[in-house]
Formats: C-alpha cells, structure tokens, sequence
C-alpha cells in the first residue's frame, strides 16, 4: 500500500491539465497551470516520481479495435486464503481480455471486466482461461448492453 502525497493546489492543477491533455509540452502545462517552467517541472517529476501520475498513454476507442463487446464476470473462489487468492492475482494478469479485476467485499471474491469482439470470443475466455484460473469454485456473467460512461480516474 502506498502513502498519500501532499497535494496542494498548483499540483491539483497539474494534474488536472494532465488528464485533460497528457501530451502538454513543461512550458505549456506550467503556462496553463500559472506556473513558470522550472518549478512546473520540478512539480511534474515529484508527482511521476511518487506514483502520483503513473504515466501518460494513448486513449483508445476499443470498438475501432472491435472489441466493443464488455462483460462483467463475478468470480467465486473456493479457497480465500492468502496463497489461493496470491495464485488467482498472479494467474488473472495473464488473460490480456480482463481489462480490470477488483477483488470485492460480497457473496462473490472478484469482479472481472472482460472486453472481447464478441460473445463468442467471451464464451471461449470464459469457458477455457477465466473458469480455469486457480480456485475458481463458479462464475457469473453480466453483459454490457451500452456504455454511458467509461473512463479513467
């Protein structure tokens, strides 16, 4: 677990205009922030620094990929100990078709989303990586019929 860093408010702008635009040159992100070049960089490689901002990537559509078919999967494991759950975690980032895996306080253990062309390519995930993965005691599937909202932090 990570500590929380000191955010004031010039950080707060920063990293508001980061997630705005990721790809601001240091001179335009410390114009737009109201700082000068230096001190923005210095605040820029703190926050990288610690963990803060964990990087800058491209944003992109998945269905232009097509890979708009979304499925939300309950997981329950028939072993939660910390080895079972330790072999779950390790085995679950191997499956690239499990875009998240939140462990959840619930009748179920995990919650996988699961993005595939199709529902046929997520019966096959499912069915041969998901239902095979270590302690899997029994599955349960929610299809995403639209999207409202679908974004990051």
């Amino acid at each position: 677990m990570s500590n929380p860093v000191t955010i004031d408010p010039p950080d707060r702008r920063i990293i508001a205009a980061l997630r705005e635009n990721g790809r601001l040159s240091v001179a335009e992100l410390a114009r737009r922030v109201g700082l000068s070049k230096t001190p923005c960089q210095v605040r820029l490689r703190r926050l990288i620094d610690a963990g803060v901002i964990r990087g800058f990537r491209a944003e992109v559509d998945p269905a232009m990929l097509g890979l708009d078919h979304v499925a939300f999967t309950e997981v329950k494991l028939s072993d939660t100990r910390e080895a079972a759950l330790e072999a779950f975690r390790v085995a679950v980032l191997r499956i690239p078709e499990v875009e998240e895996c939140h462990m959840i306080a619930s009748h179920f253990d995990y919650l996988l989303k699961v993005r595939t062309a199709d529902i046929r390519r997520y019966r096959e995930v499912l069915g041969e990586r998901i239902s095979a993965l270590p302690h899997v005691a029994s599955t349960s599937t929610f299809v995403a019929m639209e999207t409202v909202r679908d974004g990051h932090f």
